[in-house]
């Protein structure tokens, strides 16, 4: 999953990215309205985690375009403005959920999955090859109905193939998905993230192959017979 981080306090940020990173999910920061707006016209995000207070403006400005651009989009506000009728305008405007700082992590970790899952989201349903079914909203990876843990840079790149099964995905898309630009990224550092991850698979007998279309990218299938 997803998810924009519009917040201004450069401190606040990345705590805050660095507690949504560690939970599993892609998280993108913009420190102002029109950076967000740029970001959402540009990039499918699932979730907004939207301050009020901006530099430029109020974050409730965003939501209409996001709701227009992304219908399926979840809103949580994240602000220090806990007055009743600051919660009551954002709730009337289509937050799906408010939460006021200081917060604590966990309570905030299970705010966003529980705002995702919520009826009338749009949640994609799990993503089933073989023996692994990958839930793209919570991240959960099951093989064999049994819960597995990957590296956060493997569950992107695991996001990014099955989300094209049976279809080659270029170096180039998976370069741009799984690391940010302020990764040390070299030649072959993406080689390196597959392979580890193609060894995960099948040690762990998933039923799923991550084929080499050399020149070009990867594709995730089941096993050919």
């Amino acid at each position: 999953m997803r998810i924009l981080l519009v917040e201004d306090e450069l401190d606040a940020a990345r705590l805050t990215a660095s507690l949504v990173a560690q939970a599993g999910f892609d998280v993108d920061q913009a420190r102002c309205l029109s950076a967000a707006r740029e970001a959402v016209e540009g990039s499918n995000y699932d979730l907004l985690l939207l301050d009020r207070r901006l530099p430029d403006g109020d974050g409730l400005s965003l939501m209409p375009l996001a709701r227009e651009l992304r219908p399926g989009i979840r809103i949580m506000m994240l602000t220090a403005m806990d007055d009743m009728a600051d919660k009551v305008s954002s709730f009337d405007l289509g937050a799906d959920d408010y939460v006021t700082k200081p917060f604590q992590g966990e309570e905030l970790v299970a705010r966003i999955r529980a705002c995702v899952r919520r009826p009338g989201s749009g949640a994609p349903k799990p993503i089933v090859l073989g023996a692994l079914s990958f839930d793209p909203t919570t991240r959960d990876v099951r093989i064999s109905n049994k819960i597995v843990t990957l590296h956060r840079r493997e569950l992107v790149l695991l996001d990014s193939l099955l989300r094209r099964v049976n279809r080659v995905v270029s170096r180039d898309t998976l370069l741009d998905e799984v690391f940010s630009p302020h990764d040390d990224v070299q030649d072959n550092t993406l080689d390196m993230a597959v392979s580890r991850l193609r060894r995960r698979l099948i040690a762990w007998d998933a039923g799923v192959v991550i084929h080499t279309v050399r020149g070009v990218g990867y594709m995730a299938t089941e096993p050919f017979n």
